[in-house]
């Protein structure tokens, strides 16, 4: 694998790990919405403002989220909204997943 391959794929790598997280993977379905600000986010999530800020923060140097701020709040939204297509393609492998498994049990029933 050449140094350039590698570049890539640790850039992808980087923006997967920043969103393998449950709350953080909540907070870019809330974006989808719409943009947010801290305070809503914390009172939906039910952490405190320090905990929602870091999870914030990863998003945001992985580049899923941007923020602006206003006076004392911070409102974030996605970069690009398109990171939730990836989200399709996995429901698609659990549901994938879930029917290979059924139907072992099956097999393994009869």
């Amino acid at each position: 694998m050449n140094e350039s391959r590698k570049t890539i794929l640790n850039a992808r790598a980087n923006v997967l790990k920043a969103m393998a997280h449950p709350t953080r993977l909540f907070i870019i379905e809330e974006l989808e919405k719409g943009e947010r600000c801290v305070c809503d986010l914390t009172e939906q999530i039910g952490a405190d403002v320090s905990t929602v800020s870091k999870h914030l923060s990863v998003l945001k140097q992985a580049g899923i989220v941007i923020d602006d701020k206003r006076g004392n709040q911070v409102f974030y939204s996605l970069r690009v909204p398109c990171i939730l297509n990836f989200f399709g393609c996995v429901e698609s492998v659990l549901d994938s997943s879930a029917r290979d498994h059924a139907a072992l049990l099956d097999a393994v029933s009869k």
